[in-house]
Formats: C-alpha cells, sequence, structure tokens
C-alpha cells in the first residue's frame, strides 16, 4: 500500500509525529483542555523542535496534573522545583514559570466569563482560515492576526505567547489550515469547519 501524501515536516520515521499529522494537526479544536495544553506546549517549543515536544507530550500531561489550570495555578516553589528535575519536560524554568502564569491567566479569563475557545475563535468569526500553500515552507511564521492575538494574550497575563508560537498554535488548534495542498489531509480538514 502507498503512503498518503502527507505535509513535508511530518516525520515518517516516528509514528507519534505522523498520528499528530494526521489526525490532530489542524483540526478545529474547541475543548477548552486540549487549547490550555496547547498553548502551553507551543510556548514550550520556542528554540527546539515540535517533535521534541511531541515525544515528551504525555510526560507533560502527567507532570502538569493533565492539564488542570486550577492546579497549575497553586503551584509552589517546590513543585517547581520538581518539575526542574523532571527529565520528562523541557526543564526550562521560564516554561516552567510561564505554564503557571499561563492557568493563572487563564483563570482571571475564566472568572471574565471568557473561554480560550470563545476569545480565540471570535478572531476568525468561528471558521478556520483556509490558506493554499503547497508547500509547508510558504506558510508565514507569523501574520497581522497572530501579531493582533499575541498581544491581547499578553495583555491578559499569557505568557510564552509571541507572535510566532502563536501562528504554530493557530495552525496547530485548526484556527488556520495550512496543511499544503497536495497533503491528502488538507481537504479534509477543510470539510471539517463548521
Amino acid at each position: 500500500m502507498t503512503e498518503p501524501c502527507r505535509c513535508g515536516w511530518a516525520n515518517p520515521r516516528n509514528p507519534r509525529y505522523l498520528a499528530y499529522h494526521d489526525e490532530e494537526w489542524g483540526v478545529p479544536c474547541h475543548d477548552e483542555r486540549t487549547l490550555f495544553e496547547m498553548l502551553n506546549l507551543e510556548g514550550a517549543q520556542a528554540g527546539l523542535s515540535w517533535e521534541t515536544i511531541l515525544n515528551k507530550r504525555d510526560n507533560y500531561r502527567t507532570a502538569f496534573d493533565g492539564w488542570d489550570a486550577s492546579r497549575i495555578a497553586l503551584y509552589d516553589d517546590a513543585k517547581v522545583a520538581e518539575l526542574l528535575a523532571n527529565p520528562g519536560i523541557v526543564r526550562n524554568r521560564l516554561k516552567v514559570a510561564a505554564a503557571i502564569s499561563n492557568a493563572r491567566a487563564w483563570l482571571q479569563l475564566q472568572a471574565a466569563g471568557l473561554s480560550l475557545d470563545t476569545l480565540l475563535w471570535a478572531y476568525v468569526d468561528g471558521q478556520p482560515l483556509q490558506n493554499s500553500y503547497d508547500s509547508y515552507q510558504h506558510a508565514p511564521a507569523h501574520t497581522p492576526l497572530s501579531d493582533r492575538i499575541s498581544k491581547d494574550l499578553s495583555k491578559r497575563g499569557f505568557k510564552f505567547v509571541g507572535s510566532t508560537i502563536i501562528y504554530a498554535y493557530m495552525q496547530a488548534i485548526g484556527m488556520v489550515n495550512d496543511h499544503a495542498t497536495t497533503c491528502f489531509r488538507y481537504h479534509i480538514v477543510k470539510g471539517l469547519a463548521r
């Protein structure tokens, strides 16, 4: 059986990476916990490869209490020290602190009657942006929209939410379909728009 044509960034030697590409990346996500998880994982990826973070994703879920923001917001110095000693995650003090700050910012968002889902998807009127690049290399690193979302999230207290990180986040959670037009997922994801 012939392998389907995929985006050039999907490592064919890593089954976890292929599953992520084939089943998750670019699919519109409205699950609040997943949105929170992916925001933090995209921030953790800064300066590293996405494959590194993806390979550690299960470890992150365990280390950060299943991405339960109400628990993460209460992390103290002892918990931070435990996380910084955990070889299963990226042991970067700023990135660990960012996850805690993000949990607190997420709780403030909730207290204001908002959610990541409502906040983010309002920027695209609830519909994913459909791009048409024949290669992932033609997709931008950031856009005016990712600039605006980045500023908004920063203003609300979120950390590691620069415009480039936010554009990658938008791709991951399906706010934008950047599957290459030659990729078998391009039209599938396009059809998932509500």
